[in-house]
C-alpha cells in the first residue's frame, strides 16, 4: 500500500476572527489548522501564549499525551505560516485538537468560542460541498475591507487561476511547501525579476499576502503568468520538480515579456511600491481603503540584473 501524502494548501487564507482576535488557520488535508498560540491568547489573554502553551502540558498530563499523539486524536503539526521574522512553521491543532485544548483553559470566553469554532469549520464543510460559497465569503471579506469592486474580481479570479495551477503542481509530484515556493518564486521572478520575498519588501510587507496588496495590472500579470504555466505543463505533460520549474520559469517569461511591453509604451514602471496597507502601518493605493486621506507611493523600476550574473 502507497503511503499517502500529506498536503499543506499554501494558497493563504485570511485569518479568522474571534472578538477581534486574530486565529491564524491554513488548510491541510481539506481542513482547518489553527494556530494554538493564538487560540491561548484569544482565551487567555496571556502576555506569552508560548509559555502558557508549555505550562498546560506541565499541569495536564491528559493533554500532554494528546499532544503527543498519544491519545485518540490527531497530535499537532507544525506548518508553515507567513510571519514578520519571515516564513516560519507554526505548532497548529485541528478543530478536534482545539476543543480538547479549550477543555483545558479555564476560560469564560471558551463556551462561546466552541460556537464560533463550530461554525467556522461547517462554513469550510459547505464551501467543499460547494466551492463558489468560499468564493462569495471572499469577495465579503474583500468588500468590507474596503477593496474597490473592479480590484475585487481580478483578485478573485487570480486565486481561481493560482487554484488551478497548485492542483497541477499536485498531481504533477509536488509535495513540499518548499517546492510550491521554488515553483513560485520562478514564476515571480520571470514576470516581475523580484522573488515574493523581494516584492514584499518593496510594498513594505511583513506577513501580509503579496496579492492583498497588488495594484489592477500586477495581479493581471500574476496571473497570466501562471495560466501559462498551467498550460505548459498540460501541453508538455510534466512530471517532477524539474521539468515544472522548467515550465514555471517560461510562463515567467512570458508575462515578463508583456510587462517590459507596458513599461515601455506606458513609460512607466509596472512593480508599484503601493499597497493597501492603514496608514500606521503603510501606504494605501489612491483609490484604496482605510484611510480619509490615502497616499499613493511612486511605482519603481524593477531591478537590473547585474552583467553576467544568474538569473
Amino acid at each position: 500500500m502507497s503511503k499517502k501524502v500529506t498536503q499543506q494548501d499554501t494558497s493563504a487564507a485570511p485569518a479568522a476572527v474571534f472578538q477581534q482576535k486574530a486565529i491564524r488557520r491554513t488548510l491541510h488535508n481539506d481542513e482547518w489548522w489553527f494556530v494554538i498560540t493564538d487560540i491561548v491568547a484569544a482565551l487567555t489573554d496571556a502576555a506569552d501564549p508560548s509559555d502558557y502553551w508549555k505550562k498546560m502540558r506541565r499541569r495536564d498530563p491528559d493533554l500532554s499525551l494528546d499532544s503527543q499523539g498519544g491519545g485518540q486524536i490527531a497530535p499537532p503539526l507544525a506548518l508553515a505560516f507567513e510571519t514578520a521574522g519571515g516564513r516560519q512553521k507554526l505548532q497548529c491543532w485541528n478543530t478536534q485538537g482545539i476543543f480538547r485544548l479549550i477543555q483545558s483553559i479555564p476560560s469564560p470566553k471558551a463556551e462561546p468560542f466552541k460556537r464560533w469554532l463550530a461554525k467556522v469549520g461547517k462554513e469550510r464543510l459547505d464551501e467543499i460541498e460547494n466551492p463558489e460559497l468560499a468564493m462569495g465569503r471572499m469577495q465579503e471579506l474583500y468588500e468590507k475591507k474596503g477593496y474597490p469592486k473592479e480590484w475585487i474580481d481580478k483578485r478573485l479570479r487570480g486565486i481561481a487561476v493560482r487554484q488551478d495551477l497548485t492542483d497541477e503542481w499536485k498531481a504533477r509530484g509536488v509535495a513540499s511547501s518548499l517546492e510550491f515556493a521554488i515553483l513560485t518564486n520562478e514564476i515571480m521572478q520571470g514576470t516581475f525579476d523580484l522573488k515574493v520575498d523581494e516584492y514584499k519588501q518593496v510594498k513594505s510587507l511583513a506577513r501580509e499576502n503579496l496579492r492583498d496588496h497588488m495594484t489592477d495590472i500586477e495581479l493581471i500579470l500574476t496571473m497570466l503568468g501562471e495560466a501559462t504555466t498551467t498550460k505548459l505543463h498540460r501541453d508538455r505533460d510534466s512530471q517532477g520538480i524539474a521539468p515544472l520549474k522548467k515550465d514555471a520559469k517560461d510562463g515567467g517569461a512570458v508575462a515578463g515579456r508583456t510587462r517590459k511591453d507596458i513599461e515601455k509604451q506606458s513609460g512607466q514602471p509596472v512593480v508599484s511600491r503601493s499597497n493597501y496597507l492603514p496608514p500606521a502601518a503603510g501606504t494605501v493605493l489612491e483609490d484604496g481603503v482605510a484611510s480619509a486621506n490615502p497616499i499613493k507611493r511612486k511605482a519603481i523600476a524593477p531591478k537590473k540584473k547585474p552583467k553576467g550574473g544568474n538569473t
